[in-house]
């Protein structure tokens, strides 16, 4: 009995790192680093690459974290008593803030579109969990794992790479980050899954090739 809980504490230990190392805040920015990295887009100034990681990082990390953060210091609420369904609201709402002030500061910048979409699935994403919350608590770090997922079957599709190992990795991490969330008792079955079909599903549609030219309209 004493070895069964043993076991158990440390499988519960290594999910709660597993999920703080996957956090879905960390996402947008890798996204870009990325691209800047590993994808032609490697030949743009490095001033401007900065300048635009910097506002990623400013509106998607820091700003997220800290209003966050200040919330529950100011509530007097522990990242448990947050992680409640009728409680979860409120870091939706500041991240969303923060999402579309990053998406505005984009469009203003004239930053090309199929940055600017990566952000707006992000965008649609929360939203679309924000309402799901009413009755159903999805994992955003799967609907996080789905994003990257669809995201680069997508650029690969428009940038003209093979992403097979990539998309071997990711999906080796998104199975562990997955089990994670339900060992930690933080989710169900039900709820990693279709949080990480809804991130899956928002980035085919809104970044693969098909339906790029109608967001260039907008963005």
């Amino acid at each position: 009995m004493e070895k069964q809980t043993t076991t158990k504490s440390g499988l519960i230990v290594v999910s709660k790192t597993i999920s703080a190392l996957f956090t879905p805040f960390t996402i947008p920015f890798v996204a870009f680093f990325v691209l800047f990295t590993f994808s032609y887009l490697r030949i743009m100034p490095q001033q401007y690459k900065l300048i635009v990681l910097g506002i990623i990082f400013c509106f998607t990390i820091l700003m997220p974290t800290f209003t966050i953060y200040l919330f529950q210091k100011l509530n007097k609420i522990t990242s448990a008593e947050l992680g409640e369904r009728r409680r979860r609201y409120y870091p939706f709402l500041l991240t969303i803030v923060s999402y579309l002030f990053c998406l505005v500061m984009m469009l203003k910048l004239r930053i090309p579109w199929y940055m600017v979409s990566i952000i707006f699935t992000g965008l649609l994403v929360m939203v679309i969990f924000f309402l799901a919350n009413l009755k159903w608590r999805l994992s955003e770090h799967m609907g996080g794992a789905g994003m990257v997922v669809g995201g680069l079957i997508s650029f690969s599709m428009q940038f003209g790479y093979n992403p097979v190992w990539w998309l071997c990795i990711l999906i080796l991490i998104t199975g562990m980050l997955g089990s994670a969330r339900i060992i930690s008792g933080r989710h169900s079955f039900g709820e990693v899954f279709f949080g990480f079909l809804i991130g899956f599903g928002c980035s085919t549609i809104i970044l693969d090739p098909i339906h790029s030219p109608f967001l260039r309209l907008f963005f």
